[in-house]
This record gives structure tokens, sequence and C-alpha cells, in this order.
């Protein structure tokens, strides 16, 4: 069972690990071993989030995700595969969190009056310098 939250829980049986060679360290084993965990889930298939919560797993996350809806996550931190396994899992956990986090609405708010001012003033002085570097007219001197 993965635990996302309290409430939600999937289960193991729906996440798709295999193991591939890693690049980077590794030494002799680098082209022997495979290390390298590639984790596969299908977030529409798992009954644990609403339509509204895998639209928005497909719009924060579009690298993630295939184009026949799957979830894709790899990773070859270390040269154990178990550990990586473990952090796919992870990964996959911290993701889920970001989904479920409901965004605070924006109260929209007025500017200040001292910034409103500030504005103005700093716009007059930047008007005032580039009127300073004009050519003279033929009639004002």
């Amino acid at each position: 069972m993965l635990i996302v939250t309290d409430e939600i829980r999937i289960p193991l049986e729906e996440l798709q690990f295999t193991f591939v060679r890693s690049s980077g360290p590794g030494g002799q084993n680098v082209n022997k071993v495979a290390s390298k965990a590639v984790l596969r889930w299908n977030p529409a298939a798992s009954g644990c989030f609403s339509q509204q919560e895998i639209d928005r797993l497909f719009l924060l996350f579009p690298s993630y995700m295939t184009k026949a809806g799957e979830m894709v996550i790899t990773s070859q931190r270390t040269r154990d595969a178990l550990k990586n396994k473990l952090d796919c899992q992870e990964k996959l956990r911290t993701i889920l969190q970001v989904i479920l986090k409901k965004a605070v609405p924006r109260i929209p708010t007025r500017p200040t009056k001292g910034s409103v001012q500030r504005r103005l003033r700093q716009k007059s002085r930047q008007s005032q310098k580039k009127q300073c570097r004009k050519k003279p007219e033929s009639g004002d001197w």
C-alpha cells in the first residue's frame, strides 16, 4: 500500500515496476546490473482520484504523463534497485500530495495610495529625463 494521505491509499498491485540498466556511476557493474527503476501507473484506472484531480495531474506534471494517460516515473539515484524503487514511490507520493493541495483563491486588492503616488512620481521623472534628451526646436534658441 502506497499511503498518500490518511484517506488515499494506492494498492501496490496498481504500480508496475521494471528495472533497466542505469547510466552514471557503477564501475564494472554499470553494464551488467539493471538498477534503474521505472514506475508505471495509470491514474484513470485507479479509483482513488476524481476526474478533476486527474486533470490537474496532467496539467501540473505533463512531463511524467504519456499519451495513453499513463504516468512514468524513473529513479537512478543509487546503485541499488530496491532503493530506486522506493525513491520512485516517494516521488509519486510527493506529486500526488501536490495535486491534492487545494489552491487558495487570490483575493484582489487595490494598490495603496503611497504606491500609486510613487509610481506616478517615477513616471514623471522618467518623462522629464527623456524630454531633456530631445533636440531643441528651431524657435527655442
